[in-house]
C-alpha cells in the first residue's frame, strides 16, 4: 500500500497512553504516520480532526497470537472475517499460526498467506512458519526477519503438528537463528489422563475434566524441557499461553529486552477458571486447558512481578455446532479478538492493573519481542496505528453484535464497561463505532534481523 502524504488526520485532546505515561496531548497523521505528538496542536484546513476528549488513546494492539483458519478451514473462519473483527476490538497487527490446511510448513507457503493477507487484511499481518518433525532443512535456510518466528507444537493441537522425534528438537534449538515460538503440553501425559477418563466415563467424559486431561503435569514437562533446551543451546524461545501457576516458576523476572526466553499469557487463563464449565462447558475449552483459581491467580502474579511478559488472544475459531459435540468431538479454541480488549480494561476498571502496564504488555513487549519495525508506540516516525478507547460507555456482548464468522463468543452475556470508539491502520480510520473502511488497509509487519 502506497505512503498517501496528502492525508492527514489530527487526534485532539485524547489521554495519550504510551511508553509508562498518560498525557492529554493532539497526535498529529500524515500519510501513514505520526508526525508529531505534542501539546495544542492547531488544526489547518486539510486536516481531518478527530476530537478524542475524555477518551483514552493507545497504540494499536499487537496480537502475537492468532489462528485465522485460512487457507483449508474457512468455513470456521477467514483472514477477511477475522482480521475486521480484530480492528473492532483495537488489534491493528497480528501474527497467525502455520496449522491450517495445507500447513505452512515451507517459505512459499507462508508466502502465499502473506500474498492472500495483502488482498483482503483490515489489519497488519505476520504469519509465523511452522516446525514439522521433517523440515528441519527447510528452516535452517530461512533468512532472518523474514517470518515473526518458528511455531513449535511440543503438544498436539489443532493440525496434527505434533513435534517429537527428539533430533529434531535438539536441532530446533541448536540450529535455527530464529526464534522459536512452543506450544507446550506432554503428549504421553496427554494420553494416558484421556485413557484413564475413558475407563471412567466411556464416552461420556465430563467437559470439567478437560484441565485434568490436558493437566499441570503436561504443561510443566513439557515448558520445562523447553526452557531447558533453550537455555543449554542458547536458543531465543517464546513460551505461549502459559495455563498453570507452576510453569511460571520456570521464567526470570525483568524487562523484555534482557531475555532471550519469555512467556506469555492469554485472556481466557486470566478471565475463566475450571469453576465455569459448568456454565461455559465446551465454549471454553481450549488447549491448554482453563484450570484452577490457583493457576489464575498464579499467572496474574507472574504477570506482575514481570515473568510473563506478553497477553494475546489465541483466537481460534470453530463452528457452533461443533463445539457443541461431546468431550472428545468438541475441538478445543474459540474467538477473542474483538472483546479482547474490552475484558482486559475490565482489570484496569478494578484496580489490578494500570491503564499503562496493560499498554507495555499487549502493545510494546510483542513490538519488541518479534523484532517489529515501527509499530507498537505512539512516536513520530511510526506507522500511525491507534485505538481511541471511550473507558465509560457500557455494553453487553450479545450474538447480535459478535463479528467473528463462527457467529459465537464465550464472553455472550458479559457486560464491558468501556468499548472501542475508533481504530486507525496505518493513517486511516478503519473501525468507526460499528462502521468499516471498505478497503483493507493492513499491510505486511516488518523486523528488524537483529
Amino acid at each position: 500500500m502506497p505512503e498517501e502524504k496528502s492525508s492527514k488526520v489530527l487526534i485532539k485532546n485524547g489521554l495519550v497512553v504510551n511508553e509508562g505515561r498518560s498525557e492529554i496531548k493532539d497526535v498529529l497523521i500524515e500519510g501513514q504516520r505520526i508526525e508529531r505528538v505534542e501539546q495544542h496542536i492547531s488544526p489547518r484546513t486539510n486536516e481531518k480532526v478527530i476530537d478524542a476528549s475524555g477518551m483514552w488513546v493507545l497504540p494499536g494492539l499487537i496480537d502475537d497470537q492468532v489462528h485465522f483458519r485460512e487457507p483449508g478451514l474457512t468455513r470456521k473462519a477467514e483472514i477477511a472475517t477475522e482480521s475486521r473483527a480484530a480492528v473492532a476490538g483495537g488489534i491493528t497487527s497480528y501474527i497467525e499460526q502455520p496449522n491450517t490446511r495445507p500447513p505452512a510448513l515451507t517459505a512459499e507457503a507462508v508466502e502465499e498467506k502473506y500474498a492472500r493477507a495483502a488482498e483482503c487484511s483490515m489489519a497488519n499481518f505476520g504469519f509465523n512458519i511452522g516446525a514439522s518433525n521433517e523440515n528441519l532443512e527447510e528452516l535452517k535456510r530461512l533468512e532472518k526477519g523474514r517470518f515473526p518466528g518458528v511455531k513449535v507444537f511440543m503438544g498436539s493441537s489443532t493440525g496434527n503438528m505434533l513435534v517429537d522425534d527428539e533430533q529434531m528438537l535438539e536441532g530446533l534449538f541448536g540450529e535455527l537463528d530464529q526464534l522459536i515460538i512452543t506450544h507446550c503440553e506432554d503428549e504421553t501425559t496427554i494420553q494416558n489422563n484421556l485413557e484413564a477418563a475413558r475407563q471412567r466415563f466411556g464416552a461420556d467424559i465430563p467437559m470439567d475434566w478437560h484441565s485434568r486431561i490436558r493437566s499441570e503435569e503436561a504443561c510443566f514437562l513439557s515448558s520445562s524441557r523447553a526452557v531447558e533446551m533453550a537455555r543449554k543451546k542458547g536458543a531465543r524461545l517464546h513460551v505461549y499461553h502459559l495455563s498453570t501457576e507452576k510453569e511460571t516458576a520456570l521464567f526470570d523476572k525483568g524487562p523484555i529486552e534482557g531475555k532471550k526466553i519469555t512467556a506469555e499469557a492469554c485472556v481466557h487463563h486470566l478471565w475463566f477458571t475450571d469453576n465455569d464449565y459448568a456454565a461455559k462447558g465446551s465454549l471454553i475449552k481450549w488447549n491448554p486447558a482453563v484450570k484452577t483459581e490457583k493457576d489464575r491467580a498464579g499467572l496474574w502474579k507472574a504477570l506482575l512481578d514481570d515473568r510473563i511478559d506478553v497477553i494475546a488472544t489465541d483466537h481460534a475459531p470453530h463452528l457452533l455446532e461443533e463445539k457443541m459435540q461431546p468431550y472428545e468431538k468438541a475441538p478445543s479454541g474459540g474467538p477473542l479478538v474483538q472483546h479482547f480488549l474490552p475484558a482486559m480494561l475490565e482489570f484496569v476498571r478494578q484496580d489490578k492493573i494500570k491503564i499503562e502496564w496493560l499498554v507495555q504488555r499487549i502493545c510494546h513487549n510483542p513490538a519488541t519481542l518479534f523484532r517489529i519495525q515501527d509499530r507498537g508506540y505512539i512516536r513520530p516516525g511510526h506507522y500511525a496505528d491507534l485505538v481511541i478507547v471511550e473507558p465509560s460507555a457500557p455494553w453487553t456482548v450479545t450474538s447480535e453484535n459478535t463479528l467473528y464468522k463462527c457467529g459465537w463468543s464465550p464472553f455472550e452475556g458479559t457486560s464491558f464497561k468501556s468499548r472501542v470508539d475508533k481504530t486507525l491502520v496505518n493513517g486511516r480510520v478503519v473501525y468507526d463505532r460499528g462502521r468499516f473502511e471498505k478497503s483493507p488497509m493492513g499491510m505486511r509487519l516488518t523486523h528488524h534481523a537483529h
